[in-house]
C-alpha cells in the first residue's frame, strides 16, 4: 500500500512539486473535512491516510467511518487539519484512492444485496447463501486494495494470484483433459483449490469425477446452472456443503444476479466489480481560516 501510494504522489510532485501550493504563504493553516457527495460504501481509509502522512506527518486526520460503513450525500468521511500546502498537495491522491476503492466497495455491495448474499465469514441470515466473488481483472499495482475494497462491500475474493491456485480454463484444456489436468494439479500440489471452468454439462461431470475443488459455469444461463449444481450435488446436502463448489461467471449483471442466485450456485464472480466500478463521489471541503 505504502509503495502504490508513494508511486501515485510521484505522478503529481515529480519532478518539482506543487507548483501552485508554492504560491499560498508557508504558514498557513486549514482545517476541513471530506465529504461524501453521494451513497455508497467507505473503502480506501489506509491509503489515503498514508497519502496525507507521505506529503506531511504533521496534517491531522480524524476519522468519522471505517472501511465498510455506509454514507450518504453530506457523510463526513475525515475531518482534516494541518498546514494548507500539504494538505492541498495531497488532496488529489487521497481523494483517487478513496473514491476509485468507495466505487468498488459500493458496486460489491449492490451485487452483494442482488444475490441475497452476506459478507465473507458472516453467520447472519444470508450465510450460506450465494456469495460475490472477484476476479485478477483488477488495475495493475492496486490488485490487493481493490480486493480488500471488495472485502469492504461484502464480497468475498477468489486468488489473489495464479499460485494461490489452480483454475484450468478452456485455453489450458487446449493442451490437455479435464482429468488429467486435475490429476497433474492433485499430484503437484496437495491441498491447493483446483477449479476447472466448464461451458458445457458433459466438462462439469468429468470434472466432478475427476475430484475438482469447484467448477466455474461459463456463460450459462441460471437453468443451466441449476442443472450442473445438481451434478456437483449429487447427495442433495445443499449450498456450502457440496462435494464440489460451483461458481457462476460471465452474463452475471445486477439485473440477471437474482436469477443465477436463485440457481444456488456457491459464488458467483463478477470482473466488472474492479474493472468497471464506478468511482464513489467524494470531496474536499476546506475552511482556510480554520
Amino acid at each position: 500500500m505504502r509503495e502504490a501510494v508513494a508511486r501515485a504522489l510521484a505522478e503529481d510532485l515529480l519532478p518539482l512539486g506543487d507548483l501552485t501550493a508554492g504560491l499560498l504563504p508557508p504558514h498557513t493553516v486549514a482545517r476541513g473535512a471530506i465529504v461524501s457527495r453521494a451513497s455508497g460504501v467507505l473503502a480506501g481509509r489506509m491509503a489515503a491516510a498514508e497519502a496525507f502522512h507521505q506529503v506531511d506527518p504533521t496534517v491531522r486526520l480524524q476519522w468519522d467511518l471505517d472501511d465498510g460503513a455506509p454514507v450518504g450525500p453530506g457523510s463526513v468521511v475525515v475531518e482534516v487539519g494541518g498546514p494548507l500546502r500539504s494538505i492541498l498537495s495531497a488532496e488529489r491522491t487521497a481523494l483517487n484512492f478513496l473514491c476509485h476503492l468507495s466505487g468498488v466497495a459500493t458496486l460489491t455491495g449492490r451485487y452483494v444485496a442482488a444475490v441475497g448474499g452476506c459478507a465473507e465469514g458472516g453467520d447472519g441470515p444470508g450465510a450460506g447463501a450465494t456469495r460475490v466473488l472477484d476476479t485478477r481483472k483488477t488495475t495493475p499495482g492496486l490488485r490487493a486494495l481493490e480486493k480488500a475494497a471488495v472485502r469492504a462491500g461484502g464480497g468475498t475474493n477468489h486468488r489473489g494470484s495464479l499460485s494461490e491456485g489452480v483454475l484450468v480454463k478452456d485455453n489450458h484444456l487446449a493442451g490437455m483433459g479435464i482429468a488429467q489436468a486435475v490429476a497433474l494439479a492433485r499430484a503437484r500440489w496437495p491441498g491447493r483449490m483446483v477449479e476447472v471452468e466448464c461451458d458445457r454439462r458433459e466438462q462439469v461431470e468429468e470434472a466432478v469425477r475427476a475430484g475438482a475443488t469447484m467448477v466455474l459455469l461459463d456463460n450459462m444461463t441460471p437453468e443451466e446452472v441449476a442443472a450442473c449444481v445438481a451434478l456437483a450435488d449429487p447427495g442433495g446436502r445443499g449450498p456450502g456443503r457440496r462435494p464440489v463448489a460451483v461458481e457462476v461467471s460471465g452474463g452475471v449483471s445486477l439485473d440477471t444476479a437474482p436469477a443465477y442466485a436463485a440457481a444456488r450456485p456457491d459464488f458467483v464472480s463478477v470482473g466488472a466489480l474492479t474493472h468497471s466500478a464506478p468511482a464513489l463521489d467524494l470531496g474536499l471541503d476546506l475552511d482556510p481560516e480554520g
